[in-house]
């Protein structure tokens, strides 16, 4: 495909003797398409070339030697350059890049040879799996799903909250009260109501919480007891996790939780005493980041056992020695930004490459709120994230019975639909955003939703089923698609690429779920605005080709988010 904007940086390149690649990521589209197709802020390089910008923009329009087969002219308008792109270039360069590529279009080898870790989704055992995890779920799997089509050697990992002083009190709870509670018939729900009552119990009496840090301590010293419960307890969570795993289509290549490093946290404690940055502090021993004005990162409790901080640090080594990452991306709430630079400070003590160091990034998220403020498992008030995907399922189907009685395949549908709904609703947005939870909005199937693409997607196979066959890639007339709509469509055709790469330089879903809602409402006005099956035969076949890509591009990009695609609604 024709890269137009690197032709455009490379002239400018020529011009000031800067780096093409510097200057090809400053350049921007126009929010409107009588500015031109791409524009070049000269602003950007005012202090470097010591003009105005004005200046620079009439020298650049001046002085710049662009192939006038592809840019039929050149603007400029204060201190932006803007060019225009000929529509059939567009055109040819679009489809033609379709026709060879098919279902790979948009992909890239930007990550060949690179390796990405990506740690996401991380449900506590024993605890339920709640509306909260979704953020992490899906915005992990999305991210995973566009480095994997850019060419990375992705590795998922699922860092299970398997170990912890909530085990002690779970276990102390249960050895109370485990006649009270049928905990094989409804594991997640039996295990919460008995963590709730002891963390109750907690508040209330000293003693209790002191038997709770006692239990978890034998867990750490392997006590047979202790292990065969915590051993229970995980085999029942996992079992009801992966059927809601299985509604979201989420896999992972890595299920070590924090109980994989225990035998490995001796290693950090070690490496940061050769280091001389452990301290002794109140009886607990821990790194001094008071230099960074952040609190101290505790290593080790006073009573010896070590926290979750000691064992990110051991799979930060674990994970540098086995994947020999690139990035290694961590998608956890923003509630834990302090953590994570802890920790990716404390790194740099643990005699690593300095390219694992920078590799490590938190990727943030907002909360999920209830409309009557925050979830807490101990408190008792979470929605279950399996209740939600049913009801959305349920929801779907009610929608298909209202509206298409007799449709066939009506059950999977149903669950396309509706999961996709959930999905898309929780990527439609900035990730760093708070989240209120509420069911009108979050079934909403009207306007920007995930039903409303796949409403699109579902139009245009029944165009492609209604004409019955692909016309033949050289026998294509482009100009045919010059008109303001076609070239709408075909202008974002063009972006997709560079889509799923602003995707992963701001591990930004959101991206590419806003891109699909402008392709699906730009291929509607199309599709209203241009009669496709036509006399003439040139018209027909040209609409025909841009119905079929548009139809590759939605599936595809829907794939990314974690999104099916069904094939009537």
């Amino acid at each position: 495909m024709i890269e137009i904007k690197k032709q455009i940086a490379n002239q400018i390149g020529k011009i000031t003797n800067l780096e093409a690649d510097t200057l090809e990521s400053f350049i921007e589209t126009p929010p409107d398409d009588k500015m031109g197709d791409y524009s070049f802020p000269c602003f950007r390089l005012a202090k470097e070339l010591k003009k105005a910008p004005q200046m620079i923009a009439e020298e650049f329009a001046e002085k710049i030697q662009l192939d006038s087969e592809v840019i039929s002219k050149v603007e400029v308008v204060g201190g932006y350059v803007n060019f225009f792109v000929k529509p059939e270039v567009i055109s040819r360069s679009v489809l033609e890049a379709i026709h060879q590529e098919k279902e790979n279009y948009g992909k890239g080898k930007e990550g060949e040879g690179k390796t990405v870790v990506i740690d996401y989704s991380a449900p506590n055992i024993a605890k339920p799996f709640h509306i909260g995890h979704l953020r992490s779920t899906v915005i992990g799997g999305a991210l995973y799903n566009v480095y994997q089509a850019l060419g990375y050697r992705t590795i998922g990992v699922n860092h299970l909250g398997d170990y912890g002083t909530q085990f002690g009190k779970i276990i102390e709870g249960y050895k109370r009260w485990h006649d009270e509670y049928d905990i094989e018939k409804n594991p997640i729900d039996e295990l919460t109501k008995i963590y709730v009552r002891i963390n109750q119990l907690c508040k209330e009496d000293e003693s209790v919480l002191e038997a709770c840090r006692e239990n978890f301590r034998l867990l750490e010293q392997g006590d047979p007891y202790c292990t065969e419960l915590w051993n229970r307890f995980k085999d029942l969570s996992l079992k009801e996790f992966q059927r809601v795993y299985d509604l979201l289509g989420s896999k992972f290549d890595s299920w070590n939780g924090e109980a994989f490093y225990i035998d490995k946290t001796q290693e950090v404690i070690d490496i940061l005493e050769k280091n001389h940055k452990l301290v002794e502090s109140e009886g607990a021993r821990i790194v001094d980041l008071s230099e960074y004005n952040m609190a101290p990162c505790i290593i080790e409790k006073t009573n010896g056992s070590t926290i979750y901080a000691t064992r990110d640090l051991a799979a930060i080594l674990y994970r540098a020695r086995t994947y020999d990452f690139d990035k290694c991306l961590y998608v956890v709430a923003y509630e834990q930004n302090l953590h994570f630079r802890q920790i990716f400070e404390v790194a740099k003590y643990l005699d690593l490459d300095e390219k694992y160091i920078k590799g490590l990034e938190h990727v943030p998220f907002g909360m999920v709120r209830l409309k009557t403020g925050k979830m807490s498992t101990r408190e008792g008030n979470v929605i279950k994230l399996e209740e939600i995907l049913q009801e959305a399922i349920q929801r779907a189907r009610e929608i298909i019975q209202e509206k298409n009685p007799d449709l066939e395949n009506k059950e999977e549908i149903a669950k396309r639909v509706g999961i996709g709904a959930i999905i898309f609703n929780d990527l439609a947005n900035s990730r760093v955003k708070d989240e209120i939870f509420d069911w009108d909005t979050i079934l909403n199937f009207q306007g920007e939703t995930g039903p409303y693409i796949q409403y699109i997607f579902v139009r245009t196979k029944s165009v492609l089923e209604k004409a019955n066959y692909l016309p033949e890639f050289a026998k294509l007339d482009f100009d045919v698609l010059s008109d303001e709509y076609s070239q709408k469509v075909m202008k974002l055709l063009y972006q997709y690429h560079d889509i799923l790469k602003q995707v992963i330089d701001k591990n930004e879903p959101s991206i590419l779920s806003r891109y699909l809602i402008d392709l699906a409402k730009a291929y509607s006005v199309f599709y209203n605005e241009n009669k496709i099956i036509v006399e003439d035969q040139k018209q027909k076949d040209a609409r025909i080709y841009l119905t079929y890509a548009v139809n590759l591009v939605l599936e595809s990009g829907a794939k990314l988010l974690g999104i099916q695609m069904p094939d009537k609604m």
